[in-house]
Order: structure tokens, then sequence, then C-alpha cells
């Protein structure tokens, strides 16, 4: 009898694979860092064989760290970094271009012309998104518009599109399984949420054809079977949610009015809302919540672009440290910030600011600042930014009929 679960955790900074027993102890984990790429300021990229290649690495060696085979798991699931970009070639598996981030700002403007067009209430009231270069949809119709011959290809249905669970699925499958699951289909501002369809008005709005795009399946729901040569055998992946909702799934927040807030390169705190469509008035986004049917369910959003990548920025930007783990001695070699604050804007404001044109600050700077005050601030900015998103939530929620949001 098999009794064991392989979780895959594809994040923006790294892979990492979990195997769980059937009392959701950890048997065995792997994690690799995932590079990124910044061709130009604003873009963020992701070499999509990379991020198979060091998700496949880290499944195997948990496998065996755990010393299990392929006919010991029951099942795969899948959480992933939600609104990354990737379009590849049909027959080839071949990525037509690098994964587009979802930090990355270069489809702002694509989103200036829909913005200045008017067509902001419709697609959040069909969305739940802002109009923003976060989100999929621009990102598609960027490498449609500008990798040589990607539209045509397109146009002729050689190429497929996904977001980073939709990747792994058709590399898993052997190619042969191009899906997603709701949780993701709702970033990409393509996915009527009501419906739990691809919107064709928003998809010819974009001029995306829509032989590109993935079936779209409930979160748990049977996504296929893993090639015999990717694990060593057949093992079927059950389940997949984005990143933040598999978060507020695993937190245990099944009920309207639960939040949890995640720590991770950015930070993204969720407030399910059960059944209802809730839009706020506090800049926060309404999205698809993980669900075990195609009966809608809902949460309310905010994303902090920039959370932990802030001590990546220190550890190879500044190079202030070696290790992300110094920064903890070295915030605390300071009783307190000094008077430096830090905004890390690097690829703009998300909730509850949206300044997609906002870029990192760093002010209070004396004769006696030292990168320990820059570094305190640092980490204190991903507290201010966070209480931003609780302090709009709590409006939310009591604009809502509910009680404040609280820890």
């Amino acid at each position: 009898m098999t009794t064991y679960l392989l979780a895959l955790d594809q994040g923006t900074s790294s892979s990492r694979s979990i195997v769980f027993d059937t009392q959701g102890r950890i048997v065995a984990s792997a994690q690799l860092e995932l590079p990124q790429i910044y061709p130009q300021p604003g873009w963020v990229e992701h070499d999509p064989r990379e991020i198979w290649r060091t998700q496949l690495s880290t499944a195997k060696e948990a496998l065996a760290k755990a010393g299990l085979k392929a006919g010991d798991i029951r099942s795969v699931g899948i959480t992933n970094q939600r609104e990354t970009t990737i379009v590849w070639n049909r027959k080839t598996g071949a990525p037509i271009h690098h994964g587009i981030v979802w930090q990355d700002r270069r489809a702002e403007p694509t989103c200036v012309q829909l913005r200045e067009a008017g067509h902001s209430d419709v697609i959040l009231r069909k969305t739940g998104l802002r109009i923003d270069a976060y989100f999929s949809g621009t990102k598609l119709k960027w490498l449609l518009d500008n990798v040589p011959g990607a539209r045509a290809a397109a146009q002729a249905g050689e190429l497929a599109f996904g977001t980073v669970d939709c990747w792994l699925i058709w590399q898993l499958t052997g190619g042969k399984r191009h899906v997603t699951d709701v949780s993701n289909a709702s970033r990409t501002m393509l996915f009527n949420v009501h419906s739990n369809q691809w919107d064709a008005d928003l998809l010819a709005l974009l001029d995306i054809p829509a032989g590109l795009m993935p079936e779209v399946l409930p979160s748990a729901a049977d996504f296929g079977q893993t090639a015999d040569e990717v694990l060593g055998g057949s093992i079927n992946i059950g389940g997949v949610a984005g990143d933040q909702q598999s978060a507020l799934f695993g937190q245990a927040c099944f009920d309207a009015g639960m939040a949890k807030n995640t720590y991770g390169t950015g930070c993204f705190m969720l407030m399910h809302t059960g059944a209802s469509f809730q839009t706020s008035s506090n800049g926060l986004l309404t999205t698809s919540a993980a669900q075990p049917s195609l009966q809608p369910q809902f949460a309310l959003e905010g994303s902090v672009f920039v959370g932990g990548a802030v001590v990546q920025w220190l550890r190879d930007g500044l190079q202030a440290i070696e290790h992300s783990g110094q920064v903890q001695q070295l915030a605390e070699s300071v009783p307190d910030s000094g008077g430096v604050m830090l905004v890390p804007a690097f690829t703009g404001l998300g909730a509850p600011y949206w300044k997609p044109d906002a870029r990192g600050t760093i002010t209070g700077l004396t004769r006696g600042s030292t990168m320990a005050h820059i570094a305190r601030a640092a980490l204190e900015s991903i507290a201010y930014q966070s209480a931003a998103l609780l302090l709009a939530m709590s409006r939310d929620a009591v604009a809502s009929g509910g009680a404040p949001v609280s820890e």
C-alpha cells in the first residue's frame, strides 16, 4: 500500500520537494536555489529548463533520502509561483523564451493602454484583478508580440501557454497533459472567476489565441500520471494550487473571514471570503481560492512584491552579507535603524498602493548610518508593508460586516 505523498514546491527563489507520510509528517526534503535573470531594469526572468531541472533534481533527492521509490508514493501535489508566464512548442517542448516572472514590469505600457481605454471595470468584474503587469495576460501578449514568429505559431496551434504548475505537469507527464487549476488560472487576468472558464472577450482584448490556453481543473483533480522515465514509475498528480492559495488552505483557512500572511520572496496576505465575490475598497485583489470542485470559492489578497527578496538584494546587490542567514546578526548589531527607512520598490509597489512606476528608496541617511542600519531598515520594511496589508484587509472586513482582521 502506498502511504506517502510527494509535494513539489516551485517558488521564485528556489525549487523544493518534500515527502510526507499519511500523518502529515515530513519524511525527507530537498531544496535548490533557482537563478534569477535580470536582462534590464524592471525585467525579471527564469529559464524554464532550470525550473524543471531544479524541481526534478529535488524530487529525486527527496525520494532517495526517504529510501522510497515511485511505487511508494500515492500522489504528487504541486504548489508554485503563480503569474510567471511560460510559452513552449507543443511538438518539441522547447520554451520560446525565458519565463517572464511575476515581478517583471515590461508589460506596463500595455496596461497603461488598457486603463486609458476604459477596461479597468470590466476586468475587475470578471477576474477580480486590477490591470497590472503583475498578471500573466499582458506578459503573454508581450511574448507573442516580441518573440519572432511567436504569434504566427500560436495562431497555427503550435504553442502552449502555462503558468509554472502547467509547465511542470507537461514535463512530468511527458507532454501528455496541458492543464492547470483554478487558483493559478485566476492570476492570468484572462479567466472569468464566476464561470471558472477562460473569458473569450478578455482573450480577444489582448489578442491571444484560445488554442494557447490549458484546460482548467479544480485544485483537487486528476492532473495526469507521471511518465515512467521521470521518477522511475507512474504516479498520479492529484492536487495543484498556486502558492498563496495553497498556503491559505494549508493554514486551515477554509471559512470566510479566516486569513493568513506568508513571507517569502514577496509577502502575501489572503482572507477567505467563501462563495462571496467581494471586491476591495482598499487596494486589495479578489482571487479564486483553492477549491476541490468547480464551485467558485474566493479570497481577498494583498500582494507585497518584495519581502524576503530584499535580503537577496542585500546579499547580491549591495554584497553586505555573504549568506542570507547572516542578515539577522547584522541587523541586531544596532538597537534600531537610526532613522533609516528603506522602501524596497524594486519592481514597483503592489497592494495597497499599486504604483508600478515606484522605485526603491533609502531615506534618513546620516554620516552615522552603517550597513547594519540599512539591513535593519530592510527587515523592518517587510513588517511595515505587511502592516499596511493588514490595515487594508481589516477595513474591507469591517465594511463587509465582519470583524477586523487580527493576528
